[in-house]
């Protein structure tokens, strides 16, 4: 059992670094080369690992998403002030560094890029923006039943709305990399949640 331990940690380990390459690059323009010079693979090493390309990005989705999305679920399960974390999960993109503002959204990126070329793995990639929607909505609704947010705007509209603002931000925090702008612009949009 313990033999696994370390195949695991490699394999995230590689997987994030082949998610630096596809966010900085897209999934069209980043080579093989690209992703074995960043994971520190040989070629057979990545086929026997992940089995191709489109096999290997399709398991970073699932790596980059499922893993902090359960945290994240689980951390406004337990809290009593769900609305406020999420809130911060938002405030929290002002203050990035400039080379996170410079890549926005791993899976935004991925949705907008493969529309045109690979509409099955858009799809895929915006499976994940709806799941995490789905939190939002969860967790939105509690809130208005608890009687925690006030706003009698729909709980689904509200996580749609959330969802789009994620999705604007990573193109805006492209055009204004700066967190005083940024914090402006995200505590406007984030005035419904009352």
């Amino acid at each position: 059992m313990a033999a696994g331990r370390p195949k695991e940690f490699i394999e995230e380990e590689a997987l994030d670094k082949a998610i630096e390459v596809f966010c900085v690059k897209g999934y069209e323009a980043s080579s093989t080369e690209d992703l074995l010079h960043a994971m520190k693979m040989g070629k057979g090493s990545l086929y026997h690992a992940f089995g191709s390309k489109r096999a290997l990005f399709d398991k970073t989705l699932d790596h980059y998403v499922d893993g902090y999305l359960v945290k994240f679920d689980e951390d406004l399960e337990k809290s009593d002030k769900p609305i406020a974390m999420i809130k911060k999960f938002f405030m929290d993109i002002a203050v990035d560094n400039i080379e996170k503002h410079k890549q926005g959204c791993f899976i935004g990126n991925s949705v907008a890029g493969l529309s045109g070329t690979d509409p099955e793995m858009a799809k895929r990639a915006a499976g994940k923006l709806k799941a995490i929607e789905e939190v939002f909505y969860i967790h939105i609704r509690r809130a208005q039943v608890n009687g925690v947010l006030k706003t009698k705007e729909s709980a689904r509209t509200l996580a749609r709305h959330l969802i789009t603002l994620w999705n604007g931000l990573n193109i805006t925090r492209r055009m204004y990399p700066d967190a005083k702008t940024l914090r402006e612009l995200i505590e406007f949009q984030l005035a419904l949640l009352n």
